[in-house]
């Protein structure tokens, strides 16, 4: 039985990854700012803290086996949050393992290092290019985790892409609302272009690979994803199929929609940044034949499969869903003025 400090444990992935971890009889606390409010809860230890604050982290870490670096400030935060919570408290986390003889630390990265590049399947070694506060401190946590990895750490780091399941919700909602009250959905350009998603079982399945396997196996970088992923027109469409009102993916030209994305995001009334809309129309995915050869990692999901999760994991929770709406992945993010342009759909 090891013990597991997830930082952001109270998130779409902390809690997650928590009953992954529970199920395997583990020992797990979740250092959050925010509380644990799951059923799990007396199932674990649980630590109201803020990772940039060093006392508390150190607090958290005293007797752990594996740290899982899940915290982040999201892309809807502040560039001042963004900066001191990704790349501060990142550096506080990673230091503080260091000097208490954890084990592993395992480093939830994301996809967006790679910002928008004109070529695919992207590799662990393609150039880094961060768009945007939250682009730019995710290449720079990275390279944190990198100059400790250099220094004798075990550090296992996952870029995974975008992932949905039990709890996801964030930018997803837009979709499932929409899907829910029969209405279609707009997609910036033809459709066609291919999205690769992630299941967060899967997810939880390569860190705990990461947790597992040998040092000189999982000392690496692995990007993590669906194997099985069709075009975004075919995914979202199998979304509206499920919730059964005969409605379909509307396509739009993508660049006056951008030009006028970019004009709502400046006035603060739209949800979507940068690096959602400038990606959305253009092919996103990654090879994960690194973490197939070297972790053994077998996605179980496919984009579809995960996607029909999640919805129906959100029909079932409707009741505590609506009328909420915040800046992580397990609220609605807040649809501003695209919850009038629903009507036209």
């Amino acid at each position: 039985m090891a013990r597991f400090l997830i930082t952001g444990g109270a998130g779409f992935l902390g809690i997650n990854l928590c009953r992954f971890l529970l199920a395997r009889e583990h020992k797990v606390a979740s250092l959050d700012i925010a509380a644990f409010d799951y059923p799990e809860r007396d199932q674990i230890k649980e630590i109201r803290g803020d990772i940039r604050d060093r006392a508390a982290v150190d607090a958290a870490m005293a007797g752990v086996d594996f740290v899982v670096h899940a915290a982040a400030a999201l892309p809807l935060y502040s560039p001042e949050e963004i900066r001191t919570t990704d790349i501060d408290g990142t550096r506080n986390v990673i230091d503080s393992a260091r000097q208490h003889a954890v084990k592993r630390f395992v480093h939830i990265s994301s996809t967006a290092v790679y910002g928008i590049p004109d070529r695919h399947p992207l590799r662990e070694d393609d150039p880094r290019i961060g768009v945007g506060p939250y682009g730019e401190a995710k290449v720079a946590a990275e390279d944190i985790c990198f100059e400790y990895r250099e220094g004798g750490m075990i550090v296992p780091l996952i870029r995974p892409k975008s992932f949905v399941g039990p709890e996801r919700l964030g930018v997803f909602a837009l979709l499932y609302d929409w899907a829910r009250d029969g209405r279609g959905f707009p997609l910036l350009g033809d459709g066609g272009n291919r999205y690769q998603l992630l299941d967060v079982e899967d997810l939880c399945v390569a860190i705990y690979l990461c947790c597992t396997l040998t040092d000189d196996v999982v000392n690496d970088t692995y990007n993590i994803g669906a194997k099985e992923f069709a075009t975004m027109g075919e995914d979202y469409q199998a979304v509206l199929d499920y919730a059964g009102h005969g409605k379909k993916v509307t396509p739009l030209p993508a660049e006056p929609a951008i030009w006028l994305l970019r004009t709502l995001e400046a006035l603060s009334l739209s949800p979507l940044y940068k690096w959602v809309y400038e990606t959305a129309a253009k092919d996103s995915y990654v090879s994960i034949e690194r973490a197939e050869a070297k972790l053994g990692f077998q996605p179980k999901y496919s984009n579809k499969d995960a996607l029909l999760r999640n919805y129906q994991w959100y029909l079932d929770n409707q009741h505590a869903i609506r009328n909420t709406s915040g800046l992580s992945h397990r609220a609605p993010w807040s649809q501003g003025i695209l919850r009038l342009a629903k009507q036209f759909f």
